[in-house]
Parts: structure tokens; C-alpha cells; sequence
């Protein structure tokens, strides 16, 4: 029996920090903080000269097995887990394009990612050009001198347009700036962006590696591809000495492995606080176990619900790239050997003569729908639409739409996991009626 008094008892009996309990499943180490054996070691960690847990907005044991386990399905050196898809494209963008530095980036982005781009980081003095990904000549003139990322989705959302992974990484590389790619939608189980020259890879974890629409979280994943250290001018962060790194720069502290990712960690996640919090990150480390089966299930019914839509009456086009007519198609089958992702969009025939007429149509379909849920996220066991115009791209300007190949006919779907005969005739029936 404790000796000790009720206060002290309820705080301490029964654990003892570093206690190994033997479970199969990872844990969830749900704390705050994290105890130091003594002072000496915790001015160790705090300096980064040596690696552990100091507190949970840095990182969590939890944390760490989601980020270990992700940089070996993208083949990496080393990933950076935060709260937010949403987070992951900032701190990484930050990182990166320092003070007064400038992003090349394509048009065909989810609309989050171009209100970041375009307002945001403007607002930080930094400069976002927006280029039509296909032109690579677009690209190439875009670049300046203060030009510090390319950055691009693997697959746009919600049009599927699917980028030439390879041109636009030597087009990166040739200007001496990595290539960052939004592989939310690909998913590192369809396509690994390191084979085709990306350099740093960001996930909407929220989505498709999640999968089952509960938990949010980011990922940036550094594939250890590009090399900072030929020009270290343009990366002062990694290179000069600061003062909170015990004067000593962060690359020649961790080098080409781990200078960036602590860099995100003990900076932009540290200072700016968008943590991943240990119970998401235990949920996105179940999710990740089922990844491939989920998603080859996803592509494979994506696939037959788009030749469907692609001969229904009602449907005018379908922007799905494992159709044969579509203008991405053989783009897709060489970079998608195991199935194109299950997000694509679609636009109804005859929508009308303006936009309202347009919003009017969708409505009536999409009011109509029964098993298929109106949810502002993909990539989850259920099956969802949205109305890009209206919703996840909403801020976007008339020419952005365009530029991005969206009208407000068009409907984004993103195909769960449930019988495709049911959603066929969910569909179906709600074109009909509508």
C-alpha cells in the first residue's frame, strides 16, 4: 500500500516512464511532455545534440513510427508529420522559399493550396507564379533567380489532369530548385514520385492513408534526392550557423539525411504549432497497414463508375485518365502501372446557359444522391462528392477555375469502397430524376 498522500498517488502510482508494455499495435503515447533522466540530458536534447522526445508540438514516440514508416514507403531519408495536410504544404513551403523567395507552381491545384499560395504567402513576401502544368515551356519561363520550389499535384485535383513527373523534375533540377509534389491523390502505394525525380513529397495524410475519414494530418517526406549543399546561398536556414542550433548550421549538424526535417520540426512545426497530436497519428498508422489493399480496391472501382458516367445520357464528359479517349491516358498508364487514382471529376450535359443554371443542375443531381455522401474530402471508405465551384474551390477567381479546368457543371467524385452496383445505381438514378 502507498505511503504517499491522495494528490501524489493519483498523479504517479502505477507508471513508470520508458516501461516497455510488449504490445503488438503501436501506442499512443498521449502526453504533452516527456520526462529527462537528468538536467544534463535534457540540455542535450534541447540543443539537438542528441535525438528524443522533449515535448509533443515537436513530435510524440507515435508521431515517430508514422513518420519512419512513411519514409520507407516513398523511399526517403526522413519525414516531418504535422497536423494537417494543410500544414504540411505551408511549413514545407516556408522552409523552403525563406524570406522573399518565389514558387513556381501549376494552375491545377486543390483550391486550399492556391488560396495558401495566393494570399497567404504573399502576404509573407513570398511570390507564387501559377503556370498551366502541361506547357513546359511555361514552366521553364517562370523561373527566376529568387525561385526556390516547383510545386505540383501528382494528380490535380479534381480534373485528374496527371503530370509528367519527369519533365517538370528536370525542369527543377536544370534551375537548381527541388521538385515538391502533392502525392495526397497518387498515394505512395499507385506511383513513387522519387523514381520519376521528385525531391520532397507532401501528403493530405487526412485523406486516402487515414482513409476512413476520421483524423486529420499532414506529411512531408524527404526523399534525399536533391543536393542543397551544391548552391548553400540560396538555403541560408540549412547552412548558416544559428544562435537556437548552438551556432552550428543544421547541415553540417545532420547533413543530407535529416538537416531539412529538423529544419520543419524544430522551426516551422515548433514555432508556428500545427502538432499532429498522438491519437491522429496512432489512426493514420491503422490506416497506413491497409493502404494498398484500400487503395487498389479504390482505383479499381473509380475506374468502372467513370465508363459508366463516360455512357450515360445525362453526363457530358468525364475527366477520368484511365479512359482511353481521355488526353492523359497514356501518361497514366506509364506512370500508374497498378491503377489511376479514384478522384476525378466529371460534367453534366447541357448544363445551362450560365452559372446559375449550371449550380441549379448539380444541385438536383447531387440533392438526389443516397449512398453517395456531399463531403468537402476525399479519399475515404465512403464514397463522396462535392461541387468544386462552389465549395473546396470557391475563392478561386473565374480565370483560376478555368486555368484549373473547372466550370460550375463540373462534379468531383471520389470512389469509396462500397459495392460499385450500388453506387452505379445511386447514380444512375439521380441523373435520371435530376
Amino acid at each position: 500500500m502507498t505511503t504517499d498522500g491522495f494528490a501524489t498517488t493519483q498523479l504517479h502510482t502505477g507508471y513508470v516512464p520508458g516501461t516497455p508494455q510488449n504490445t503488438v499495435a503501436t501506442p499512443i503515447y498521449q502526453s504533452s511532455a516527456y520526462q529527462f533522466s537528468s538536467l544534463a540530458e535534457a540540455r542535450e536534447l534541447f540543443a539537438l545534440r542528441r535525438r528524443g522526445n522533449i515535448y509533443s508540438r515537436n513530435g510524440t514516440p507515435t508521431q515517430a513510427v508514422l513518420e519512419q514508416r512513411i519514409t520507407a514507403l516513398e523511399g526517403g531519408v526522413g519525414a516531418a508529420a504535422v497536423g494537417s495536410g494543410q500544414a504540411a504544404t505551408a511549413v514545407a513551403a516556408l522552409a523552403l522559399a525563406g524570406r522573399g523567395g518565389h514558387i513556381v507552381a501549376a494552375s491545377s491545384l486543390y483550391g486550399g493550396t492556391v488560396d495558401l499560395f495566393d494570399t497567404t504567402l504573399a502576404d509573407l513576401g513570398i511570390e507564387v507564379t501559377f503556370v498551366d502544368q502541361d506547357d513546359l515551356a511555361a514552366w521553364r519561363g517562370a523561373v527566376r533567380p529568387t525561385t526556390r520550389l516547383l510545386f505540383a499535384e501528382t494528380v490535380a485535383n479534381p480534373v485528374a489532369q496527371v503530370l509528367d513527373i519527369r519533365a517538370v523534375a528536370d525542369i527543377a533540377h536544370a534551375a537548381g530548385v527541388p521538385l515538391v509534389l502533392d502525392n495526397t491523390v497518387g498515394t505512395p502505394y499507385l506511383i513513387r514520385v522519387r523514381d520519376h525525380g521528385a525531391d520532397i513529397v507532401v501528403h493530405s495524410a487526412t485523406k486516402f492513408i487515414g482513409g476512413h475519414g476520421t483524423s486529420l494530418g499532414g506529411l512531408v517526406v524527404d526523399l534525399g534526392t536533391f543536393d542543397f549543399a551544391a548552391d548553400p546561398a540560396k538555403w541560408p536556414a540549412l547552412f548558416e550557423p544559428h544562435w537556437r542550433f548552438g551556432d552550428v548550421a543544421l547541415w553540417d549538424a545532420f547533413g543530407r539525411t535529416g538537416a531539412l526535417t529538423t529544419l520543419l520540426k524544430s522551426r516551422f512545426v515548433a514555432d508556428l504549432g500545427p502538432a499532429l497530436s498522438p491519437f491522429n497519428a496512432f489512426q493514420l498508422l491503422e490506416g497506413l497497414e491497409t493502404l494498398d489493399l484500400r487503395v487498389g480496391r479504390h482505383a479499381a472501382s473509380g475506374l468502372e463508375i467513370a465508363r459508366f458516367l463516360a455512357d450515360h445520357p445525362a453526363v457530358g464528359r468525364v475527366f477520368h485518365p484511365g479512359l482511353p479517349d481521355n488526353p492523359y491516358a497514356a501518361r497514366a498508364a506509364e506512370y500508374y502501372p497498378r491503377g489511376v487514382p479514384s478522384v476525378f471529376a466529371f460534367e453534366l450535359a447541357d448544363p445551362g446557359a450560365d452559372d446559375e443554371a449550371a449550380f441549379a443542375r448539380v444541385a438536383r443531381v447531387v440533392d438526389a444522391l443516397r449512398t453517395i455522401k456531399l463531403v468537402a474530402n476525399i479519399g475515404d471508405a465512403r464514397t463522396l462528392v462535392c461541387h468544386p465551384a462552389s465549395m473546396t474551390h470557391n475563392h478561386m477567381t473565374p480565370d483560376q477555375l478555368a486555368a484549373a479546368g473547372i466550370s460550375w457543371a463540373t462534379i468531383r467524385i471520389s470512389v469509396g469502397l462500397e459495392d460499385t452496383g450500388d453506387l452505379i445505381a445511386d447514380l444512375d438514378r439521380a441523373l435520371r430524376e435530376a
